[in-house]
């Protein structure tokens, strides 16, 4: 019988989080520009930074294979979604999306979530789960003011937030 489960991940999940990460990632080679790509990934030391900085990260499994990650930070007035990755052996199988589901869940303020603008799956999955993009000429204030990422992920990037945080928030879609 399988056995699946959504967890928060534990001291002891470090290297696998770290694997699910780097395998999920791999679909960013070629589509995000090349100087914002390198393997790994993500390093130990970006890994333990993000810890760090008060991201929880929540776990999929099915049975003991850890298939996805995904991470969820309150920051200010906000919970942002953090380093969702799914292993490419589970990918189309529902993991994020349960992963998301049980976040969305969690979450008691307005959610946020930032990603590659060239990443067009991920883009249209949070659209599937009632996100929108928000306008180009509020995504750098937003990112700088919610996240700490480089300049060159700011200029790269989307921001995709609830509907109705955008409509309480006085940003445009």
């Amino acid at each position: 019988m399988l056995t699946l489960m959504i967890r928060e991940s534990t001291d002891k999940d470090f290297d696998e989080i770290l694997a699910v990460i780097n395998d999920g990632a791999t679909a960013y080679r070629d589509v995000i520009p090349p100087d914002c790509y390198h393997e790994p990934y993500m390093s130990k030391q970006d890994l333990r930074s993000a810890l760090r900085e008060g991201i929880s990260f929540w776990v999929k499994e099915n049975d003991g294979l850890m298939g996805g990650i995904m991470g969820i930070q309150n920051v200010d007035d906000v919970t942002l979604i953090r380093h969702a990755y799914v292993r490419t052996s589970q990918q189309r199988h529902g993991v994020g999306s349960k992963l998301l589901s049980h976040l969305l869940r969690l979450a008691d303020r307005p959610v946020l979530v930032g990603t590659w603008r060239a990443a067009d799956w991920a883009i249209q999955f949070y659209r599937r789960h009632g996100f929108e993009m928000l306008s180009q000429d509020h995504t750098p204030e937003i990112l700088q003011r919610y996240w700490s990422i480089s300049e060159r992920q700011i200029e790269t990037s989307v921001v995709l937030a609830q509907r109705s945080w955008l409509k309480a928030s006085g940003y445009e879609a």
